[in-house]
């Protein structure tokens, strides 16, 4: 059966691995450091020791270097080795072992071994040097017991170091695996409360964090929020669209019973002439609709580079002849100093022509229709000037919501949808859309940051 571990469990684990793996390779390389530190300087103390009693002998003979190995050699040291080995192998002075075979003590600058295959020699190693003097051989050095001690003493204290390193590596796993655990089930209570319907529920963060959970909690609760606003607007939408498509629905029954009824030619053309125009309300209600639906769900690889002077230099062309035959006056003012940005190049003419259309709509004859393209503040305003009656600052938050019609204009043809879809394709852009009164008339802005 194969064995399945939790998340946090792995976690923990990792640390703890984490912990003792570091620990193991900084152990080994601290023992390592000291061993090869002790034997590099055993290693010169013994040759320095080794030219010295060499020069010895040379200046006074064997009488002179065995008094001076006399000297050297303590009683309270047992570790040290002075001794010069005569060719039969017999200890002539200092404290040595007896060799059978002269011929295994050959002359060496420096290594460790077992200098005798006699007891206690045998099982004692030692760091030792020989040195041809004559047809005598000198040996110095020192056993190994004292440095194996110590070095027994470092690695069992190295040891401890592990064991302790070992236990912090388990607490810390714990502490980690209990802030994982506790970050991850904040976030996971959150989603099984929105998958339970509430979607006020949001992701607690430090205000002052900046690691990958406040970064995730971040973006969920943007995404929850999104989820929010949308699921509301959803149902304003079905209500409203409810409400605004029983009007034209019930009309298109009239006028098809109407029609049906009416028994000269002339009178059921006129009947069915009313029939179409209801049909093509409902069609630019949906249509509109769906224009909505796309401008919330555009990809951001979608958009692209633009020149927006040359862009509203397009919009004013294509809408200068209609203004003017509406017995309107139409202006253009471009900043040619905006920088390219990236936009959606056909929504946002669809938002700039749905705010030109209301102009056309609201202004009255022989009013004005200005096209704008400022800088001010770090953003692109695309603005739509009218001199009609404007609307007042009350109204302009039920003016920008989706089949929401002002008492003023429901006389007039349409469903409302004009400034939600302007709204919609701001929103795409990172920006926002703004009304301000142009005393008298209505500024409508779509405001869009320069660096996205």
């Amino acid at each position: 059966m194969k064995l399945r571990l939790t998340f946090t469990t792995r976690i923990a684990l990792l640390a703890i691995a984490l912990a003792l793996t570091s620990n193991v390779v900084l152990v080994a390389f601290v023992w390592k450091l000291v061993h090869d530190d002790a034997i590099e300087a055993l290693r010169r103390d013994t040759i320095a020791e080794s030219d010295a009693l060499v020069a010895v002998y040379r200046t006074g003979g064997l009488a002179a270097l065995g008094k001076t190995i006399a000297d050297r050699r303590s009683p309270a040291d047992p570790s040290r080795i002075l001794a010069v080995i005569a060719p039969d192998g017999r200890r002539v002075a200092g404290g040595a072992p007896d060799f059978a075979h002269v011929a295994a003590l050959q002359p060496t600058l420096f290594r460790i071994g077992r200098m005798s295959d006699w007891q206690p020699w045998s099982e004692r190693e030692a760091g030792y040097a020989v040195r041809r003097i004559d047809a005598y051989r000198l040996v110095s050095g020192r056993l190994l017991d004292d440095w194996e001690q110590e070095q027994r003493g470092i690695e069992r204290a190295l040891l401890t170091a592990m064991a302790l390193s070992l236990a912090l590596g388990v607490a810390g796993g714990l502490v980690v695996t209990r802030y994982v655990g506790r970050r991850l089930n904040s976030v996971a209570d959150v989603i099984e409360g929105v998958a339970g319907g509430d979607l006020s529920r949001r992701v607690t963060n430090a205000a002052s964090g900046g690691d990958a959970f406040d970064r995730l909690a971040t973006r969920l609760n943007a995404m929850l929020d999104k989820t929010e606003r949308l699921m509301t607007e959803l149902r304003i939408v079905t209500d409203g669209l409810a409400h605004d498509l029983r009007s034209p629905l019930a009309r298109l029954r009239a006028k098809a019973e109407a029609a049906v009824l009416q028994a000269e030619p002339a009178q059921r053309e006129a009947a069915m002439g009313g029939l179409l125009i209801e049909t093509d309300l409902v069609m630019r209600m949906l249509s509109t609709m769906i224009e909505i639906t796309r401008a919330e769900s555009v990809p951001r690889d979608r958009l692209a580079a633009v020149d927006p002077a040359a862009l509203m230099d397009e919009i004013g062309e294509l809408y200068a002849p209609v203004v003017e035959d509406a017995g309107m006056r139409f202006d253009a003012v471009i900043a040619r100093s905006v920088p390219r940005l990236v936009l959606h190049r056909e929504l946002l003419t669809q938002a700039l022509a749905n705010l030109i259309d209301n102009a056309l709509r609201h202004a009255g004859q022989g009013g004005a229709i200005t096209l704008r393209l400022a800088l001010a503040d770090g953003a692109a305003r695309f603005q739509v000037e009218d001199r009609g009656p404007g609307i007042a600052e009350a109204d302009r938050a039920q003016a920008l919501r989706r089949f929401g019609r002002l008492d003023a204009a429901r006389s007039l043809p349409g469903a409302g949808l004009g400034m939600a879809l302007v709204e919609a394709v701001a929103r795409l852009h990172g920006g926002r859309l703004e009304l301000s009164d142009n005393a008298p008339g209505l500024v409508a802005t779509v405001v869009v940051p320069v660096a996205l």
